[in-house]
């Protein structure tokens, strides 16, 4: 038996779950994404995209090592969270499809190959009315700032979208770009793994990250 489902109750589930931020997404808006990389093509007949932030501490931006492994933390902790709400809608008797920050699928992309999310978690979080992408290509809430990790439920229920939000959070700021050691940040042609890559390694199929200096020189970073 199908329950009657709103936003407002899918967003509660998401609480529940220890999540910081839940915002809803009207899977119709993500056009712009790559083919196979939009919420219908991962589960057939998405109208929805429930998108759940969690904060991690500012602390950790002292350590590359205690940065590398909360963000390993985090990202096991954002896909349990993404399957309990899963569970719940799943449970009201709709279509779901949790959706991790981890893993995702390799394609070529001006000549280059490139590992994509299997639903680009940070322009979800932007379409659902949680932050905006700044230069630093890091998706920035006005509280957490640019320490928020995300995972997303897919679902086939029809939610209300939360509206985007509206602040011209860079304006002429160019701290993020002059500082990126690799200049992935120069444009948007620019930006990609490749770069970064000189600056993580994997190792037990986890990462170990060397700069996130994209992260700690915004003055949005740490939010309010």
């Amino acid at each position: 038996m199908v329950k009657a489902l709103t936003s407002e109750v899918v967003k509660d589930y998401g609480i529940s779950a220890g999540a910081d931020v839940v915002g809803v997404a009207a899977s119709k808006d993500f056009g712009l994404a790559l083919d196979g990389f939009r919420p219908a093509d991962v589960l057939v007949g998405c109208r929805s995209v429930v998108v759940l932030g969690a904060a991690f501490s500012s602390a950790v931006l002292d350590d590359v090592l205690e940065y590398s492994a909360s963000r390993n933390v985090m990202l096991t902790k954002m896909t349990e969270m993404a399957k309990s709400v899963a569970k719940r809608i799943k449970a009201d008797g709709y279509k779901v499809k949790a959706v991790s920050a981890s893993g995702g699928r390799t394609v070529v992309v001006n000549g280059c190959k490139e590992l994509f999310g299997h639903v680009s978690l940070k322009h979800a979080a932007e379409l659902a009315g949680l932050g905006v992408i700044g230069k630093n290509y890091l998706l920035t809430n006005l509280q957490y700032g640019n320490l928020l990790w995300f995972s997303a439920v897919l679902t086939d229920a029809e939610l209300l979208p939360d509206s985007k939000v509206q602040f011209d959070m860079c304006d002429n700021c160019n701290k993020c770009v002059e500082a990126c050691p690799v200049g992935a940040l120069d444009s948007r042609g620019s930006f990609g793994k490749k770069g970064c890559s000189k600056f993580f390694v994997i190792e037990d199929r986890r990462f170990k990250i060397k700069c996130f200096l994209c992260r700690t020189v915004c003055p949005y970073g740490l939010g309010k």
